[in-house]
């Protein structure tokens, strides 16, 4: 049973809008040109076992709170790095004030703080605001390093 929602995402090939769940096996593509999709979601304490640490592919998590300005800044890079790797990755963020168990759980001590997982295994971890080149870079390192 979950309680996930299903979030809609355009296609950056087509344009097409698709349903993309919060939880599924492998990577969604657009039911219109099969390109992968970029896989954005919320999860919390309730269902990050389902959402995250189930997932095929690495997940980055973005460990943020509505009040933090260098959250904000983030956000928008990091959504780039998702849509540029689509297919190979899945972003997943996570309001630190309404899940305190996830941000006791990682020791959360400053936010924003990125996370790469793999099956819940922590494989990269950076807190603070990066810009989107410098994010990606980081994920396709951690990812890369965990590929071979």
């Amino acid at each position: 049973m979950s309680t996930t929602q299903a979030t809609t995402v355009t296609c950056p090939h087509c344009g097409r809008t698709n349903r993309v769940p919060a939880a599924a096996e492998g990577s969604p593509r657009c039911g219109n040109c099969k390109q992968p999709l970029p896989w954005m979601v919320d999860a919390g304490d309730d269902d990050f076992t389902e959402v995250v640490e189930r997932a095929d592919i690495p997940v980055v998590v973005d460990l943020w709170a509505t009040w933090c300005g260098p959250c904000r800044m983030v956000s928008p890079a990091l959504e780039k790095v998702a849509t540029d790797l689509a297919g190979r990755i899945k972003l997943v963020k996570v309001d630190v004030d309404k899940n305190p168990r996830l941000s006791q759980r990682f020791e959360v001590q400053a936010v924003p703080t990125l996370l790469v997982l793999d099956r819940g295994e922590t494989v990269a971890r950076q807190a603070g605001a990066a810009p989107a080149p410098a994010l990606r870079r980081w994920v396709e390192e951690s990812i890369t390093a965990r590929e071979g």
